[in-house]
């Protein structure tokens, strides 16, 4: 119990390191955007290159947790995740922040599928969606976190700062990893068997072309990608749009990121548990519903009416993510879901990569962000539509 106790925890804290660097961003971006003379576009071009790498790299990673050394993989690439936060600080043009950037990509891609997975196999399938949305809580508090302690950081010194703090912060975490995290439960002898590659479930290619056949995995997918489409434009935009539209002072712009991170926390410790209940694609449908409502709101609410509004997205932000990781157990393999949650960050990765670029190109030909977030709640929309066909389809038996 210590142990599954201990590995929960780690996996609780990755979580929480990778979301407080991933949208810090956005809550650093206003003190950063006259220092470094970059436009709103070149802005998403540098919040692109994190999400290049990590893409690219969430695929492998997921494949390797699943038949190898997670405790290896969390340990190692959080480090480097750390390494590319920490050098962030030292950037002095968009070229240098894009290859930082895409160093911190690179080592986050083994902070969500090889996580997710590993907190699966140390929880049983009655109680997946409370287990996972716990350990997804760490993204929301992640968020808390770094929008209520950065900003006082950057008041106090500057942005460099906030993004040493930030690179220290998963330093420890890998640490951390290093000292608790351990690979299968001693109840799962044939995940042992897999780890000391004695055998492997199916070959890759098995798996892979079993799973692109699946109209399933196509919907769930597509319904990622464009859920992270719509998610990533109000974490990159909105506290510039605060700041530079609705004259909000920089720390009160935060707080509407902080906002975000409280109502995701309410969000995932509903849904998630209500998801064991009543059906994951159900809680995803109405997880599309929140973002894409919140997100309308942010272009044409002000005052008290935008921070509602913004905590309303918060609700379908925070229940969203722990929703698809485990949709991946109920409609496919708990042994591959390392693997197919790692193909589905594909989807996600590419949402991520166009959205910021494609919203600060339309802020900067239209002279204001409001028609970005129309955008954004236009993918929500979509993705519900997406969803719908899963309805009536029932989850597999656990294996």
């Amino acid at each position: 119990m210590n142990r599954r106790l201990a590995v929960l925890v780690a996996c609780f804290w990755t979580i929480f390191t990778s979301y407080a660097v991933r949208y810090g961003y956005g809550i650093l971006l206003p003190e950063m955007l006259s220092p470094l003379a970059i436009s709103k576009t070149e802005a998403g071009v540098i919040y692109a290159s994190f999400f290049i790498a990590y893409t690219i790299l969430s695929p492998i990673l997921g494949l390797l947790g699943d038949r190898y050394n997670v405790h290896l993989l969390l340990t190692l690439f959080v480090a480097i995740f750390g390494a590319g936060t920490f050098l962030m600080a030292y950037s002095t043009s968009i070229l240098q922040a894009s290859l930082f950037f895409t160093l911190a990509g690179i080592g986050s891609a083994v902070c969500w599928a090889p996580t997710m997975a590993l907190a699966q196999r140390w929880t049983s399938s009655k109680h997946r969606g409370k287990t996972l949305a716990f350990i997804d809580v760490g993204s929301a508090c992640g968020i808390v976190g770094t929008s209520t302690i950065i900003p006082l950081i950057v008041t106090a010194y500057d942005w460099r700062s906030g993004w040493i703090s930030l690179g220290a912060l998963a330093f420890a975490v890998a640490f951390l990893n290093l000292l608790a995290v351990k690979n299968y439960p001693e109840e799962q002898p044939e995940f042992h068997e897999i780890s000391s590659r004695k055998k492997a479930t199916d070959p890759v290619s098995v798996i892979y072309m079993s799973l692109l056949r699946d109209v399933r995995f196509w919907l769930i997918g597509l319904a990622y990608l464009l859920t992270g489409f719509s998610i990533i434009i109000p974490f990159t935009f909105l506290s510039t749009y605060a700041v530079e539209e609705l004259s909000f002072a920089y720390e009160a712009s935060t707080r509407l990121i902080t906002a975000i991170g409280v109502g995701a926390i309410i969000g995932k410790i509903t849904l998630g548990p209500l998801s064991d209940k009543i059906g994951r694609i159900k809680v995803m449908m109405i997880c599309a519903l929140l973002i894409s409502g919140g997100s309308l709101g942010m272009a044409y609410g002000q005052g008290i009416g935008l921070v509602i509004l913004t905590v309303v997205f918060s609700f379908g932000y925070g229940a969203a993510w722990s929703m698809y990781a485990a949709s991946a157990s109920d409609y496919f393999s708990k042994k591959s879901s390392g693997s197919i949650i790692g193909l589905w960050t594909v989807f996600l990765g590419v949402g991520s990569i166009i959205s910021p670029v494609i919203a600060g190109w339309i802020a900067d030909n239209t002279g204001t962000l409001s028609w970005s977030f129309v955008l954004a709640a236009a993918g929500g929309v979509v993705s519900l539509l997406l969803l719908m066909p899963m309805w009536r389809l029932l989850p597999i038996s656990d294996s």
